[in-house]
């Protein structure tokens, strides 16, 4: 098996795919007509957001994301974190944890999303 998409649950899926495409430079790869589910061009996995109210419809019930007390992490992969994490501030996200060099190497940063989600900035392990 393999890792095919990890899909987000938003409130507004077209504020949050134009979120992240200022915020961190991804594009948008699909949004459906009626707006309630889109994706990014994320390489081999797709990161996909689906609406509170099309969840609702499917039985679910979608919580608001918490930064504070985060259930999982998206990490973003770049070589320059001082000026990713720059670009991500401009376009809306809340700073959580500035760039910070770890022990093993790594240099990373977080922040959350318009929506909460805590995002990862980080430099490629070895």
């Amino acid at each position: 098996m393999q890792l095919g998409y990890t899909i987000l649950y938003v409130p507004d899926v077209p504020a949050t795919l134009k979120f992240y495409e200022a915020a961190f430079g991804l594009n948008t790869r699909f949004l459906h007509e009626g707006g309630d589910y889109g994706e990014l061009e994320t390489g081999s996995t797709t990161l996909a957001f689906s609406a509170h109210r099309l969840m609702q419809q499917l039985g679910k019930n979608p919580q608001a994301a918490k930064p504070e007390a985060p259930c999982f992490e998206i990490a973003l992969c770049t070589p320059d974190v001082h000026q990713a994490l720059a670009q991500a501030v401009a376009a809306g996200a809340t700073l959580m944890r500035p760039v910070e060099v770890m022990p093993w190497g790594q240099t990373i940063a977080y922040v959350a999303d318009i929506n909460g989600f805590l995002v990862e900035l980080c430099t490629p392990m070895g």
